[in-house]
């Protein structure tokens, strides 16, 4: 083929497809080739929209000093320089600057996460190139791509249709209407609109129905979605409610520390102390009291998790929902491939005249007694005909049920390929969760065959007759067989009804699933995952509650909810609801109400209902995770709070539409994000308790030593310096921890929880008064006991509060927790943050330009030992109030 440049087709909805293909010089059997695609990837680029510009570096440098906290900083570094303070005005800059420069290097580090994690989650897409089939990321389709769509896929591109098979799409991505389309391929007029353009395919819409062969026409942004988009490329994300928080944390703490530096100024004027040190100790007092680095950690932390997450097959594709995950206190899940392995089996066979149980195909006898029944026969036509599995040496892929019954009939010996070119398929009823059925239509030779299987209360509402002995008779026994359905389930067999009819003429659509004669069931076999059941356990001792939501039968479903111990084996019926007994939620009553809460399983559930439930579960004030892996899923993946998608099993849909992946497929693989959620947000919280007791001991420390006129423990520079070593370093170390040991013992927290609540308050202040405690009880002590000098009663104070903030670190933990064995203590970071605040404070004692910026005398190892006791003493201290006061 000529590999030369093209140009986009305009209109290609108006050529033929044959025109299509020509124009942009590609080959419908064979695909573009490796030098064309090339070629077109530098003409067109990537099949990317640009949501919005990525950030430039200066950018994210310049957004630094775009916060409230820099304007404070900076004005606080202009009153020093204006009071000819030169040396708290550098150190002041100073400050601006390390601020700064962590700001910037972790937002740099968390846009290149969240980019690498974007990345990650990337739709796939079924192309011909090289006359090979391929699943590539869909940004590297170009035009002239041939592309295969399957049911449960998201159009990743405008594409005119070479061939269909019963091919409907969903198109409100784009049109904004819900309704299916049904697609055909013939060409129509130019000036037909988008919407009524039923041989084209667009980016953003999904395919609801049927399979497709299709050229791509466009990519990115000419794309007609992506046309739209980049109409909103200048709009400004919304911040998350957590930002919300921080920030208005943030703000309130602010204005406090400029209220208590204002009285802490007054009450040392009022004194005697001198005016203008006392305003530069309220200026150094304010710069050290503001946490400059809470929403850096915050960004940082969650960005990490991800990271972390994303190791273990976990992709998180919104930053928000890492901090959402940890406050879910409901789960809705399906059971096949979820909660069991997915790996289904043909186990019972079940016609009117005869029954086998743990059959096997490859038995010779046992396979020759059942191709003795015509019920068999007919039972495997349909199997195979009424399939849409791909089934060969290189490629298995499809949906479970299919693919066991494929493989049943290849090990019972029949020739799937003769058998579907002896029997053309005609027409095809796709599989709808609504109906739980599918059919198809076959012809062989001059006779036309109806095919179809389902739930069996779906197929018998379609049968009228019943075959037995090779003859169809009247169906007059059907709560006989439903017994005989209930008995399968209750065994934790999934069932399968299947039925069929003949016709000298290609039956019409509206008269296929009538009059059908019922051939027998199938009952397959799929095991509860092992790891299922600890997981749940896990969960419940969380306070998450996990919710089984399945169109399987209610016995199947109980059965596999008793084996994973979601339900007690004497648990009441009222726990296991089927989707016909689930009442109309516009008009429920207090009582249906609590019963829906309380059931653990439902049953026979249709997309809507699922939608339904979780709306009724959140509007019962819980946070819900959904997981889900077909299109029918994708509603309750919109609506939960979390949607969350298989990998593996998973459709395009599911996967484009969730907020988080799980690329092995693993359930237990919820409870590591869970997890992690929780202990992000629990860092996030130590790290502004730690922040605050800190600098609340440095604002009253200095304030109560004004008042009672006894030497300042703390001067504007050490202040300074105190914000760089202690505000830094341990507290960045808090962001980065693990998170508690017993962390999914506990209820999840409530939604509109507060960072920082009535209890934590009550701990930063007590931590906050113990170390004060141990500063001005060294204070005292040097000044009334050992009646040491200002300058060296200064320098024990000084020492003593580094040493007691290093230690505070310490305090963090839950009071239940053993002192030595916790989350921080078992954090490599917060012993590397206290190593190098101790080299840091070292460097600062035996550099002689910065001991004399900061007061620092000489200072004898007797006045250390001092410094060690008081600073242990305020640990002590706050251990004390710990444990008998129950403080967090």
């Amino acid at each position: 083929m000529d590999s030369l440049n093209i140009n986009i087709v305009k209109n290609p909805h108006a050529l033929t497809s044959k025109n299509v293909v020509i124009h942009l010089n590609s080959d419908v059997e064979f695909g573009l080739e490796k030098t064309q695609i090339k070629e077109r990837i530098k003409q067109f680029g990537k099949n990317e929209i640009p949501l919005k510009k990525p950030k430039t570096k200066w950018r994210i440098l310049a957004d630094q000093f775009l916060n409230s906290i820099i304007y404070i900083l900076t004005a606080a570094a202009l009153l020093a320089f204006l009071f000819r303070d030169w040396a708290e005005g550098i150190a002041i800059l100073i400050v601006i600057l390390i601020t700064v420069s962590i700001g910037f290097f972790m937002e740099l580090q968390a846009l290149r996460s969240l980019e690498t994690l974007r990345k990650m989650g990337q739709a796939e897409t079924s192309v011909l190139r090289d006359g090979k089939l391929f699943r590539l990321k869909a940004s590297f389709l170009v035009p002239g791509d041939i592309i295969i769509l399957e049911a449960g896929d998201v159009v990743s591109t405008d594409a005119r249709l070479l061939s269909t098979e019963n091919l409907t799409t969903k198109e409100a991505a784009l049109t904004g209407e819900s309704a299916h389309v049904e697609k055909k391929t013939e060409s129509l007029p130019v000036d037909t609109p988008i919407v009524e353009q039923n041989n084209m395919v667009f980016k953003g819409t999904l395919v609801t129905r049927g399979s497709a062969k299709a050229i791509v026409t466009s990519t990115g942004s000419t794309t007609e979605l992506g046309k739209i988009q980049l109409l909103g490329t200048e709009v400004d994300a919304e911040i998350t409610p957590l930002e919300k928080k921080l920030r208005h944390l943030g703000k309130w703490l602010i204005w406090l520390t400029l209220l208590l530096t204002v009285v802490i100024v007054i009450t040392g004027t009022v004194r005697g102390v001198d005016f203008v040190f006392m305003l530069q100790t309220g200026i150094a007092l304010a710069v050290a009291s503001i946490p400059e680095g809470l929403p850096i950690v915050a960004t940082i932390a969650l960005a990490q998790g991800m990271i972390k997450l994303s190791k273990k097959q976990v992709i998180i594709k919104k930053l928000e929902a890492v901090h959402t995950l940890g406050a879910t206190n409901i789960i809705c899940t399906d059971k096949t491939g979820t909660l069991t392995e997915d790996q289904m089996k043909v186990h019972t066979l079940v016609f009117e005249n005869a029954s086998f149980e743990k059959v096997n195909p490859k038995n010779k006898d046992e396979l020759n007694a059942l191709k003795n029944l015509d019920a068999f026969e007919k039972m495997m036509m349909a199997a195979m005909l009424c399939n849409d599995s791909i089934f060969t040496p290189t490629d298995k892929h499809g949906d479970s049920i299919d693919l066991a019954l494929t493989e049943f009939a290849l090990d019972a010996g029949y020739d799937l390929i003769a058998i579907k070119k002896n029997n053309p398929e005609k027409m095809e009823v796709a599989f709808d969760a609504d109906r739980k059925m599918m059919a198809t239509v076959n012809k062989h030779q001059k006779t036309f065959h109806v095919y179809a299987k389902g739930a069996y209360e779906s197929i018998v509402e379609c049968c009228d007759s019943i075959l037995k002995n090779g003859k169809s008779e009247n169906f007059g026994n059907k709560a006989h067989w439903h017994k005989k359905v209930d008995d399968l389930a209750s065994h934790g067999l999934r069932v399968l009804a299947f039925a069929h009819k003949e016709s000298e003429t290609n039956p019409a659509y509206e008269t296929l699933l009538q009059q059908l004669t019922f051939i027998g069931l199938v009952g397959f076999i799929d095991p509860a995952r092992k790891d299922v059941k600890a997981t749940i356990a896990t969960y419940k001792s969380a306070g998450i509650s996990v919710v089984m939501m399945t169109g399987d039968h209610p016995g199947t479903a109980k059965k596999i909810a008793q084996e994973i111990g979601l339900l007690e084996l004497d648990a009441i019926n009222d726990k296991v609801l089927a989707g016909k007994n689930i009442p109309n939620m516009d008009n429920l009553s207090e009582t249906a109400k609590n019963k829906l809460l309380n059931a653990v399983v439902f049953a026979r559930v249709t997309p809507k209902q699922k939608l339904d439930l979780i709306a009724l579960f959140q509007q019962n004030n819980n946070i819900v995770g959904m997981i889900g892996d077909g299109v029918n899923d994708v509603p309750a993946l919109k609506k939960a709070d979390i949607g969350i998608a298989m990998g593996i099993r998973g459709t395009e849909a599911a996967r484009e539409t969730a907020d988080v992946i799980l690329k092995d497929d693993k359930f237990t693989s919820i409870e590591l994000a869970i997890k992690q959620g929780r202990a992000i947000f629990e860092n996030i919280r130590q790290f502004v308790v730690y922040l605050l007791s800190s600098n609340l001991a440095e604002i009253i420390s200095i304030g109560i030593a004004a008042l009672l006129a006894l030497p300042s423990p703390l001067l504007p520079l050490q202040i300074l310096f105190l914000n760089l070593i202690t505000d830094i370093f341990p507290a960045l170390a808090l962001g980065l921890g693990k998170g508690e040991i017993d962390i999914m013992n506990k209820p999840p927290r409530k939604p509109d929880e507060p960072i920082m609540t009535y209890k934590l308050w009550k701990a930063t202040l007590i931590y906050g008064l113990c170390i004060t405690a141990g500063v001005l009880g060294i204070t005292a002590y040097s000044h009334f006991i050992l009646k040491l000098p200002p300058n060296e009663i200064n320098n024990m104070a000084f020492f003593t509060l580094i040493f007691a903030q290093l230690l505070n670190v310490f305090n963090m933990p839950k009071s239940h927790l053993s002192f030595f064995k916790n989350e921080v203590t078992l954090n490599p970071w917060i012993w590397y943050a206290i190593a190098l605040s101790v080299f840091i404070t070292a460097a600062a004692i035996f550099t002689p330009p910065i001991a004399k910026a900061l007061s620092i005398t000489g200072f004898s190892l007797d006045k250390f030992g001092f410094v060690i006791l008081f600073g242990f003493g305020a640990l002590l201290l706050t251990q004390i109030f710990k444990r008998i006061g129950s403080t967090v």
